[in-house]
């Protein structure tokens, strides 16, 4: 990922961007069954951005995670808010689940080959992204949910028992876990959360104030 014009910092913003938009994802899942599908499917499609040149590519460009970018300005800004708690700990608890996803390099290579042919398919099929979120749910069933650390999801009962809506979440969250290995391979650690947060404030406002109000 050599070609992307942003700075180092951006880019990190962009990855972390992606772990932010899962996590409010998940939460509007959770509560009202709703989502807002022109932030849904890139951040599905990033599960299958192999091959990548940049960070914002991975999500078919910088709007493609403009609620992320949105979600985490509002994070930095406001953590402790009543609002964004739920949020804060999705986003924590990905970041902390793709610690010990990372630590599994089975586990890693199972989801990698899995992926790889979930988008061979998807690519020769034309599957709609509710097929794509069924596939990408079992991976995650059958890999992620046996680790010891799991993300509790809360919500509405009625949605979380619907079986499309639970998918969704679990292939949301497997994007969440994408998007936070990304932050973690363009250098982003959680200490550094702490010394540079004013600069990514910044960085994230200012990607958000060049793609317009969500």
């Amino acid at each position: 990922m050599s070609e992307s014009k942003l700075s180092s910092l951006e880019q990190q913003t962009v990855a972390l961007a992606g772990v932010a938009q899962a996590a409010r994802l998940v939460d509007q899942l959770s509560r009202t069954g709703s989502y807002p599908i022109e932030f849904l499917e890139p951040s599905i499609h990033s599960l299958f951005a192999f091959d990548a040149d940049s960070v914002e590519d991975i999500f078919g460009g910088l709007p493609g995670v403009k609620l992320g970018l949105h979600n985490l300005s509002s994070l930095l800004a406001s953590r402790q808010s009543q609002e964004n708690r739920e949020i804060v700990r999705y986003v924590f608890s990905m970041l902390y689940l793709e610690r010990r996803f990372a630590a599994d390099a089975q586990m890693m290579a199972v989801v990698h080959s899995r992926l790889e042919h979930t988008s061979f398919r998807a690519e020769h099929f034309a599957s709609h992204v509710n097929d794509l979120c069924h596939s990408v749910s079992g991976i995650y069933q059958d890999t992620l949910s046996n680790l010891k650390f799991r993300i509790k999801v809360n919500g509405s009962a009625q949605h979380l028992q619907n079986p499309q809506t639970a998918d969704i979440i679990r292939a949301v969250l497997l994007a969440g876990l994408r998007a936070a290995f990304l932050w973690r391979q363009l250098g982003g650690r959680r200490w550094k959360l702490v010394i540079q947060r004013k600069q990514m404030l910044e960085a994230s406002q200012k990607l958000s104030r060049g793609l317009g109000v969500v």
